[in-house]
């Protein structure tokens, strides 16, 4: 390392757990200020992780006012908005200092993440999500040929939507773990698909699940890789949810995902009806600190 080589502090956590080694890692920089769009490209790409957040410090008041100023990157590209790098930054920020909200200001807007203290457990955070944009309703046939998933694998008795919370995922809901276990997506087919229909990912939904707790199963492919925990689908599935009567208004249910990566992740979810429409998506879990550091260069 030479002299002028310049350290920037971070720290990874794993979200959507209350135990270590688990759950969605996310690395985070408290202070990128200096650090260019390239360089937190290629700082995502070193951490090779699902996401990496970058936070840019500023003036107290303006923090107050509009939020703590966070922008995520994957190891492909930034991104609007991701929950799992939400929920995790804004535990980071709060530390110690037992904060009932924490706000950051992300490429999609302000978005608030409030804490509830239980007696004895960790610390539980809760991210509102803006309000769902339902889109387009898909055929059956049509996911099937473009996913790569045998037909007679997919629930018949919901329907596929793509739904947005800031990034557009579309619900694809499976007949059970045994479709799940065999789940193998084809990338180029599925990407042309969803860019022409209006869909960032497939959200693979199940409601057979291993925590008899838990609503649904959950499984997500992005970048020839598999999430072990999507907070940003998961809030598409809250809204699909109730809105197919999966689940009730205001209803908090468990969204089980990363069971076949040995990553468990466990996703609290709620959202409420409102007329013919839903708003209020709230989307929760537990984080825990793993690992600290300095990259430099």
């Amino acid at each position: 390392m030479t002299t002028e080589s310049r350290r920037f502090p971070f720290t990874q956590f794993d979200v959507f757990s209350s135990q270590p080694l688990e759950g969605n890692q996310l690395a985070i920089v408290s202070d990128a200020r200096g650090l260019t769009d390239k360089q937190m490209q290629a700082i995502a790409r070193e951490m090779n992780l699902s996401e990496t957040t970058f936070v840019f410090p500023r003036d107290a008041q303006i923090e107050s006012d509009r939020g703590v100023r966070v922008r995520i990157f994957t190891v492909e590209e930034e991104l609007p908005f991701a929950g799992h790098p939400t929920l995790g930054t804004a535990f980071c920020l709060r530390g110690s200092t037992n904060a009932a909200e924490v706000n950051l200001e992300l490429n999609v807007g302000k978005v608030p993440v409030r804490f509830e203290e239980r007696l004895g457990e960790p610390a539980f955070g809760e991210m509102t999500q803006i309000d769902p944009m339902f889109g387009t309703m898909h055929v059956l046939g049509d996911i099937a040929r473009a996913s790569g998933v045998p037909i007679e694998d997919i629930d018949s008795s919901l329907p596929i939507q793509t739904i947005s919370t800031g990034v557009p995922f579309t619900i694809v809901p499976l007949r059970g773990l045994q479709a799940m276990s065999r789940l193998q997506v084809n990338y180029k087919s599925s990407a042309d698909y969803l860019n022409r229909t209006g869909g960032k990912f497939f959200y693979f939904v199940s409601r057979e699940t291993f925590d008899k707790s838990a609503r649904l199963h959950a499984r997500m492919m992005f970048y020839n890789g598999e999430d072990p925990a999507t907070g940003s689908a998961s809030g598409c599935a809250s809204a699909w949810m109730v809105a197919n009567g999966v689940a009730q208004s205001d209803e908090r249910v468990l969204i089980e995902q990363g069971v076949e990566m040995k990553r468990p992740s466990r996703i609290f979810v709620r959202a409420t009806r409102k007329g013919n429409g839903v708003v209020n998506v709230r989307v929760g879990g537990n984080v825990v600190e793993v690992l600290r550091g300095e990259i430099f260069f």
